[in-house]
This record gives C-alpha cells, structure tokens and sequence, in this order.
C-alpha cells in the first residue's frame, strides 16, 4: 500500500505511538519503510525543538489530544528549528482547535479516523508544501467563514498573512522577498498556502478577498 521513491522523513511529537494505529503497524513490520521514515518521537517542548534541529524532518505529525496550548505554541519552534511542515492530528473534529493550530503555522489538521493510505497521501502533500485538512474540518471552516463566524484569513500565519496583505497591495513577489528577508521561492510557497486557505486561484481574487473583508 505504501508504495513511493521517497521516503519522508517524519517526526512524531506525542508519547503514545498507538494513535498512528495500522500506519504505524506496516512502517513497524517494514512494509511502510519505503513512504515514511521515522527519525524521532518526542514529547513537546526544548527536547522536541532540539531533535528536529538535529534530524531535520520533512514533517512533524503533532497529536493535539493532550496538552493542546502547548503542543499548538510549539508549532512555531519546531517549523523554525528546521523548516519542517507540521500537521496535527486530533481525535475529533474541533473548529477552534484547527483554526489556531493553522494560524500558528500548522500546514494541516486531520482527525485520527482518517486511514492510513490518507495520511500518508496528506504527509506528501504537506512535504511537497501543499496543505492538508480533512474534508469534514474544511467544511466547517468554510460553513463558519460564510456565516462569518470564522474569517478565512483568521486561518493564516502571521508570516502568510503579511505575505498576503503585500501581493493585495500589487507588490511582486520579488518585492516581496527583499521587503521580508526572504527568498522569491519561499514567498511564492507561502502565496500558494495561502491561496489554498482562502479558497481562491489568483492574486486578482486575493486582491478582491482583501478589499471584501476591509484588509487593504
């Protein structure tokens, strides 16, 4: 089932191994091998921000069901120890919880329920700089955008929606990159995170977000 070229090099910040469930049995049994790589399990905190520094993973796959405001601050570290992509996963479906874990830089939110073949397909897409978010979760957060409970750009990083609010304001991303230290190929992933989270295709239609909800 686990078939690809790669494997992706995966950090888990939980203690308890069992909520990977039949993933972690084929990875376990060596038949996983291949798609993911495991290069550490950790508890949050200095211990867990250090190892990634170390092991440099691809992503870090957080279980959000202890130690929430923890494990949600520790989004920021851990993404800056090594520029890994982190997803979270949760054993329910809970709006406020994914809105603040995506804010704080979480490129997905999944629930526990989801099979194995999904989570890996979700851990290459959050690799490859994609985001990853349960189709129930996705839904809520659109419901609650268009009731206008939950803003969309609520959603963002403090680093995305900096990016966002300079590409409404007609700047290129080149401008971007030297206004924010940043390289061209790092504004332009965040464009396209950003444009996933919005729900829109082009910077004509983030220029029209922006002017809908007051933000230029």
């Amino acid at each position: 089932m686990l078939q690809d070229t790669h494997a992706i090099r995966l950090m888990l910040v939980d203690g308890d191994r069992n909520f990977l469930g039949d993933l972690w049995q084929e990875i376990e049994a060596g038949q996983g091998r291949e798609a993911i790589e495991i290069v550490g399990v950790m508890t949050c905190g200095a211990e867990a921000v250090a190892l990634a520094a170390i092991e440099r993973p691809e992503v870090i796959l957080i279980d959000m069901d202890s130690d929430t405001d923890e494990r949600i601050g520790a989004i920021p570290g851990l993404i800056q120890a090594c520029g890994a992509r982190v997803l979270m996963l949760a054993g329910s479906r809970n709006l406020s919880l994914s809105a603040r874990a995506l804010k704080a830089g979480a490129a997905g939110y999944l629930t526990k329920d989801t099979a194995a073949e999904q989570l890996v397909s979700a851990l290459r897409r959050v690799a490859g700089g994609g985001v990853a978010i349960s189709e129930a979760t996705a839904a809520s957060l659109l419901e609650s955008a268009r009731g206008g409970d939950v803003p969309l750009h609520s959603l963002l990083s403090d680093r995305e929606f900096e990016v966002f609010r300079l590409l409404a304001a007609g700047r290129t991303p080149t401008e971007i990159a030297e206004r924010l230290h940043l390289s061209v190929k790092t504004v332009s992933t965040h464009k396209a995170r950003l444009q996933q989270k919005l729900n829109v295709a082009s910077t004509a239609e983030l220029v029209r977000y922006a002017l809908e909800h007051g933000l230029l």
